[in-house]
């Protein structure tokens, strides 16, 4: 059977709870903490589960348009590049401020080598 133990912060104050002790148990905080959301903001509410999937979203999306723009009529508009899900603490565009924008606020620049390549591998 699990017992939940109060810790009293005075206890290390009076020498009953050692600093090794205390930062461990601060350390180990649960993400929904009152510390972790004063320290990391929204930002305590993603789990690394939620940023995978936030990214296997953005890599469909990219896959999609990368597919739907080299299938399109060469006469046609170009087709808009799919915003990321917005992530805590990030700005909408991530990559925005690049060689590429055009003062709208979106990234408008064709990526890398390098991008493209750690896309597909």
């Amino acid at each position: 059977m699990l017992r939940h133990y109060g810790v009293d912060l005075l206890g290390w104050h009076r020498g009953h709870l050692s600093s090794r002790r205390l930062a461990v148990l601060v350390q180990h905080l649960p993400r929904d903490s009152a510390l972790a959301r004063a320290l990391h903001g929204e930002a305590a509410d993603w789990s690394l589960t939620d940023h995978l999937l936030a990214s296997v979203v953005d890599q469909l999306a990219e896959a999609n348009w990368m597919f739907a723009t080299v299938n399109r009529d060469e006469d046609s508009e170009p087709l808009e590049h799919p915003e990321p899900v917005p992530r805590p603490g990030q700005s909408a565009h991530p990559m925005s401020g690049g060689e590429g924008e055009r003062g709208d606020g979106k990234d408008h620049r064709m990526p890398t080598k390098a991008e493209l390549a750690a896309f597909f591998l």
